[in-house]
């Protein structure tokens, strides 16, 4: 498929660029409240499963690492949006009609009677449900972030959102497992499907309403006959987003800072639950203030640049954790931590968004997803081998550490025509491929 036959993009002034965000925003945040792997329904649900159901560390490493099935293939989803028109009104089809199903699955599973069996059934489906409206706004942000050249002012609000979601919805799943606590099983789980419920249907309105600075500013970059397999071969022969996948891969593997860093701050520390919650929020909080510098300084610097400085600035991101002996150490050193990582997660994102092969964003982006969850989850099940064999948190300090040194050399792989351009918010014909 070629696009040099397509009308290049008006340009978009200021207000149109920042209304088309904020719905981007929106959307992300309702599908991060409604999905089950999200922090307000994932954080209590650990906690029903630890607290409840007596689940150990290394029982909760293996059901997180099988539950997370569907984001392995996140792929899958994002192809989908790519080639399937649904209800005749793209992603925002996808968004009505799996919206409004995640919000049926919900009312089932609240209902049934709850175990471990019934809470994996009712992630899997109902992440296979959140992944097909994830696939159509991360496929949405990558396209205008392409077709307006604003790849960085993309990953920068993105993030800054996606940071801010994270602080508000972690202090609010902590809270909530509190209130929770109290509860038998079957009221709390009852009470955290009726509310993912409710948002997913939040989600099926959301995809009813058309905003015309969105998506008349979209350029279609579907071609008129479809050829899926012809799709595939061009994705696999795209030469860029190998480099980009593999440093995100790396960027996310983080063995131990899931899992074992919960038990660590729970068994080792004395926290609270509502600790863990606190501490994420921090933690997620603390990258904005990078994340609003890689936006000034990516239009200012060419990417390349900021890949280096910001990698530099977060291999050594968890050593803080060796100097702690405190739930509130914990929480005081979440704020370092966030900020070195800032300007590296940004610019990776960037570096995605830029890689992506013109008609499959939604592919490469949900591809980035299913390498994240892969290695996360295995990097977690890893993790916790090292907390438990060798007794304490340094093990996985130590291998995260190694890790994201590994990124700098993965960066030489990188194509320099993806590096050397600055963010300038004008809009551009897309290339033939």
């Amino acid at each position: 498929m070629t696009t040099t036959d397509m009308p290049a993009a008006a340009p978009l002034g200021r207000s149109a660029r920042w209304r088309i965000l904020t719905y981007l925003s929106f959307l992300m945040a309702l599908v991060a409240i409604g999905a089950p792997g999200g922090e307000v329904i994932g954080i209590p649900l650990r906690f029903v499963l630890k607290n409840k159901l007596h689940m150990t560390a290394p029982q909760m490493a293996e059901f997180r690492l099988f539950a997370a099935i569907p984001t392995y293939l996140c792929c899958v989803f994002g192809f989908a949006r790519d080639i399937w028109n649904p209800l005749g009104r793209g992603d925002r089809g996808f968004m009505m009609l799996f919206g409004g199903l995640g919000a049926a699955l919900y009312i089932v599973f609240a209902f049934l009677p709850v175990s471990t069996a019934t809470i994996f059934a009712a992630t899997v489906l109902l992440t296979s449900a959140a992944l097909f409206v994830a696939s159509a706004q991360q496929g949405l942000t990558a396209t205008l972030g392409q077709q307006h050249e604003m790849s960085g002012q993309v990953s920068v609000v993105f993030n800054v959102f996606g940071a801010l979601l994270g602080m508000a919805t972690a202090l609010l799943g902590g809270a909530v497992s509190d209130r929770l606590e109290a509860l038998a099983p079957q009221d709390a789980a009852r009470a955290l499907f009726l509310l993912g419920a409710l948002f997913m249907a939040f989600v099926a309105a959301y995809g009813a309403w058309r905003p015309p600075v969105v998506f008349d500013n979209l350029r279609s970059e579907r071609a008129a006959d479809l050829h899926p397999w012809r799709d595939l071969k061009r994705l696999a022969a795209h030469w860029p987003i190998y480099p980009a996948m593999l440093i995100w891969l790396l960027w996310n593997f983080a063995p131990g800072s899931s899992t074992p860093l919960q038990y660590f701050l729970q068994n080792d520390l004395h926290a609270k639950d509502a600790v863990w919650g606190q501490w994420n929020a921090i933690f997620s909080g603390a990258f904005v203030p990078t994340f609003l510098l890689f936006g000034a300084l990516c239009q200012r610097f060419t990417l390349g640049k900021l890949l280096v400085w910001g990698t530099v600035f977060a291999i050594p991101q968890m050593v803080p954790l060796l100097f702690i002996h405190s739930a509130t150490g914990a929480l005081v050193v979440a704020v370092p931590m966030g900020l070195m990582g800032g300007v590296a997660s940004a610019a990776y994102f960037d570096l995605i968004i830029r890689s992506c092969p013109r008609g499959l964003q939604g592919t490469t982006l949900m591809l980035s997803a299913s390498l994240a969850s892969v290695i996360v989850h295995f990097g977690d099940v890893l993790g916790t081998e090292l907390y438990s064999r060798y007794g304490g948190f340094a093990a996985c300090v130590a291998a995260i550490t190694a890790v994201y040194a590994l990124i700098l050399p993965a960066l030489l792989l990188v194509p320099r025509r993806l590096l050397g351009g600055m963010d300038e918010g004008r809009p551009t014909p897309a290339p033939a491929e």
